[in-house]
């Protein structure tokens, strides 16, 4: 028995079929990891999300053995200066060169895309697509150089000076980095000047034309040479010709970041919360009101710490919101509640600190909400109105003129009931159980009754 089993194992451990998957094991162990070239995807305006989304990526790339370069592609009509600043301190820091190209066919690198284009490694365009456009949006294209331009250039604040010198120093010295043109560059940002694909290949603005992330990855490994910061070894010339594009997409975090970072989002969440947890306040319940507007208002704080706030136009936001809240608690027929949606609207208008379009708050947004608010404004005045002109319909005064039936007979003193309670009352009309009495007054807690011509 003993000598069969051995027979048996010595099969299973030595049987071709064994020996085929050790072979194929070796093979696998032998051979080198898939080599991928990430393509990162830059699609409408440059925010948090997008810049966070960049700068991990770029990150996780240079901690990947199998990366051997990445690709960008671009499509953006600008955005936030922070968020570039942190996409491009990534592109310099990276050990691993980043490409971007400018895709699909009418796509655009305007404002702080030129930017992110000079930064990488190899500047690529698709055909039918621009670039240019960098002046900082709150300043516009400079003046030019006749004597009325002049003038007016001496008479720019020390502080557009400021931003402009900085923002031409910034790109002029990405373009030195890369070897690229830093006159072209500097008249993007003093000029507004934009260019084609075609003619940013003839000024020395960009490396390389490309209809596809496909086809530039063709044109590197044919001239691997055009990618500045890429190894020319034996090994990595092997590793780029073994690449493959790899789309990587926003997880369900950048996405998310994504949304709440919208601007009409975060002010949405934000009033949200606020008029929760006033709800709550005042009309405490099961917690509902006051849940949801404790996470809203958190998620608003997240997203507004990322956008360019405005502390002063949260202050007036405040402000109109309280205002507003006050006149509906302590009616004052009007002032507080028009001074609280003056300050209101502006707060709103003022709320995010920047000249982009994507990133302000949408005047219809603004004006619904307004609406919205006047609405409810009109209602409690009216209602505090009608309130103010309303008999009084309460305690004592609810009870006068009120129609009891007695309980007992009686003559001078006896029981009546009303609203379910019995009542001490007199009269001087003898009455009988189940007669209707009208009480005509009240003291202490015994009423002064009168029959009516009625009978239970």
């Amino acid at each position: 028995m003993t000598g069969k089993w051995l027979i048996i194992i010595w099969l299973l451990l030595f049987s071709p079929a064994h020996a085929e998957r050790d072979n194929g094991a070796g093979r696998a162990e032998q051979s080198s990891p898939e080599q991928i070239v990430p393509v990162l995807k830059i699609q409408g305006a440059i925010g948090p999300a997008v810049g966070d989304y960049l700068v991990e990526q770029i990150q996780k790339a240079n901690r990947s053995s199998n990366v051997t370069f990445l690709i960008i592609s671009l499509d953006t009509p600008g955005g936030l200066v922070s968020s570039l600043r942190d996409i491009n301190q990534s592109i310099l820091d990276s050990a691993k060169p980043v490409a971007c190209l400018v895709y699909p066919q009418g796509a655009r690198a305007a404002s702080a895309g030129t930017y992110i284009l000079y930064a990488c490694h190899l500047a690529a365009m698709a055909p039918a697509t621009t670039l240019g456009a960098a002046t900082p949006v709150n300043l516009g294209p400079q003046p030019g150089g006749n004597d009325q331009d002049k003038q007016q250039d001496n008479n720019a604040s020390a502080m557009e000076k400021k931003v402009l010198n900085d923002a031409v120093a910034y790109i002029r010295s990405l373009a030195q980095l890369r070897g690229r043109n830093a006159e072209w560059a500097e008249l993007a940002v003093t000029e507004a000047a934009t260019l084609t694909a075609k003619e940013a290949l003839e000024k020395n603005v960009i490396n390389a034309l490309a209809d596809s992330p496909e086809d530039l990855l063709g044109k590197i490994k044919e001239n691997p040479a055009i990618l500045t910061g890429l190894e020319l070894t034996a090994e990595s010339k092997s590793q780029l010709q073994l690449s493959q594009l790899q789309a990587v997409e926003p997880d369900w975090r950048h996405q998310f970041i994504a949304a709440i970072t919208d601007p009409n989002v975060a002010y949405i969440l934000l009033l949200i919360g606020i008029y929760g947890l006033i709800l709550e306040f005042y009309c405490p319940g099961i917690g509902v009101a006051g849940i949801t507007g404790a996470i809203s208002l958190l998620l608003a704080m997240y997203a507004l710490q990322m956008l360019p706030l405005s502390y002063s136009g949260f202050g007036l936001l405040i402000i109109g919101i309280g205002l507003l809240v006050a006149e509906a608690m302590v009616p004052s027929f009007g002032v507080f509640g028009v001074g609280g949606l003056i300050a209101f609207v502006l707060g709103s208008i003022f709320l995010i600190d920047t000249e982009q379009v994507e990133f302000q708050v949408s005047l219809p947004i603004i004006a619904a909400v307004a609406f919205v608010s006047v609405l409810f404004l009109v209602f409690c005045l009216s209602f505090l109105w009608r309130k103010r002109n309303a008999p009084v319909v309460s305690g004592q005064e609810e009870m006068i003129g009120a129609e009891v039936a007695v309980i007992d007979d009686f003559d001078d003193e006896g029981l009546v009931l009303f609203s379910g309670e019995q009542w001490h009352a007199k009269t001087n009309t003898p009455v009988k159980k189940g007669q209707y009495v009208e009480i005509l007054a009240i003291k202490g807690l015994t009423l002064t009754v009168s029959p009516v011509e009625k009978e239970g």
